[in-house]
C-alpha cells in the first residue's frame, strides 16, 4: 500500500517526498512560499495563473510567479480552457525555472468556471485532455492536472479524466474529494480518489480534501492507496505541517509547537512579507496571516481582534513582538476563527 516515500519520482523528476502543499488562491504569495519552502514539502506551487494573462505578458500575474532558488521544487498553475493558449502557456512556465506545469480543472467560483475554466472544465473530459495534449507537446517538465470528484452528484467523472488525462501524457492527477457544487462544504469523500487509483495506470494518483494532519493523511493513504497527498488549507498557519506529517507517517513522536515558537515563525512570515510588498499590502496581509497563526491557541481573541485593524507594519511588529502570552493555552483544540482563505 502507498505510504510515505522520500525520494519520490514523478515523470522525469525527483522530488524530496511526496507530502505536496496546495496552491491557495490569495493566499499562495512570495512570502508564503518563502515560509513553506523552509520545511520542505515534496512539492509547492504559485497560485494558479490565467493562461491569456500569461499570454498578454500581464505584469500583475507574472508578478503572481515570482519565486528564488530556495523555493525548489516548485510548480506553476495554469487556469484555462483554450486548447491553442495552452501549449505556448505551459512553455512560458517551463521558460521561467518551474519544475512542473500544473493544469487547473478543480477551482469552483463562479468567475472562474463562467468561462469554462477551473472546475468548469470537468463538463467536457475531451477537453481537458486536449488541452493536457498541447501541453504536454510544448514542454519537457511534468505536466500534472488537478481536478474535482465532478462538478455534481449526478457527473462524478474523475475516473473518466483520470483515463483521459493520462492518455493524454499527464505524469500525475490530484482530485479532490469533493464536487463542484459542494465547494469547500462537507466531509471530502475519499472514494472518489481511490476510484482514480484504481483506474490508474501510470499516473500518478494525488489524494486532496480533509488533510490537515499526520493522521488524516495516513487514513486518506490508507482509504485510497494513492500515491502522494496535498495539504491546502491546513498549511495555513503551520508551514512546518509536512514535518508533522512525516514524522507521524515514520512513527515518530509528536513535536509540540509553543505559542512562542508560533510567534517567532510568524514574526518570520511578517518579515518576508515587509521585504516583499509595500507597506500598506503588509498590513492588509497581515490582518488574515494573523489569523492563521494563532487560530488553534485559546486566549488570541485579542490578537487577532487588534490585527484585524491593522493598518501599519510597525505597529504589527510591536504586536507581534510584544502581545502578552497571558491566559494564551497551546492547544490543537483551541479557538477555530477563520480569517481567511479556501483552497
Amino acid at each position: 500500500m502507498s505510504a510515505f516515500k522520500s525520494p519520490f519520482k514523478m515523470g522525469s523528476i525527483e522530488l524530496p517526498n511526496n507530502i505536496f502543499y496546495a496552491p491557495l488562491a490569495g493566499c499562495s504569495d512570495y512570502p508564503y512560499r518563502k515560509m513553506t519552502s523552509k520545511y520542505q514539502p515534496g512539492l509547492i506551487c504559485c497560485e494558479m495563473v490565467k493562461m491569456d494573462a500569461l499570454m498578454r505578458n500581464d505584469p500583475n500575474t507574472f508578478h503572481m510567479l515570482d519565486y528564488d532558488k530556495t523555493m525548489h521544487p516548485i510548480s506553476g498553475q495554469l487556469c484555462g480552457s483554450k486548447p491553442a493558449m495552452a501549449g505556448p502557456a505551459a512553455r512560458i512556465i517551463e521558460e521561467l525555472g518551474f519544475d512542473t506545469v500544473d493544469l487547473n480543472c478543480g477551482c469552483p467560483v463562479d468567475k472562474v468556471t463562467k468561462d469554462g475554466s477551473g472546475s468548469g472544465m470537468l463538463k467536457n473530459p475531451q477537453l481537458i485532455g486536449e488541452v493536457i495534449s498541447n501541453m504536454v507537446a510544448a514542454v519537457k517538465i511534468p505536466v500534472t492536472v488537478k481536478i474535482r470528484a465532478g462538478w455534481d452528484e449526478t457527473q462524478l467523472n474523475a475516473p473518466l479524466i483520470t483515463r483521459i488525462a493520462e492518455e493524454a501524457g499527464a505524469v500525475a492527477i490530484c482530485i479532490h474529494g469533493r464536487t463542484r457544487k459542494q465547494g469547500y462544504k462537507g466531509p471530502a469523500n475519499w472514494d472518489y480518489i481511490k476510484e482514480c487509483k484504481d483506474v490508474a495506470r501510470t499516473i500518478k494518483i494525488i489524494g486532496n480534501g480533509d488533510v490537515i494532519d499526520g493522521p488524516s493523511a495516513e487514513r486518506m493513504f490508507q482509504h485510497t492507496n494513492c500515491d502522494a497527498v496535498l495539504v491546502a488549507r491546513g498549511t495555513m498557519g503551520q508551514p512546518w505541517i509536512v514535518e508533522d506529517i512525516i514524522r507521524y507517517l515514520c512513527g515518530g513522536p509528536e513535536i509540540a509547537r509553543t505559542f512562542e515558537e508560533r510567534r517567532q515563525v510568524f514574526y518570520e512570515h511578517f518579515l518576508h512579507t515587509v521585504d516583499y510588498h509595500h507597506s500598506r499590502r503588509v498590513a492588509i496581509e497581515m490582518r488574515r496571516v494573523g489569523c492563521w497563526y494563532f487560530k488553534k491557541a485559546a486566549g488570541t481573541r485579542a490578537f487577532r481582534e487588534a490585527i484585524s485593524r491593522a493598518d501599519d507594519p510597525e505597529f504589527v511588529r510591536e504586536l507581534i513582538l510584544n502581545f502578552p502570552a497571558g491566559d494564551i493555552q497551546d492547544s490543537d483544540s483551541g479557538s477555530e476563527e477563520e480569517c481567511c482563505g479556501e483552497e
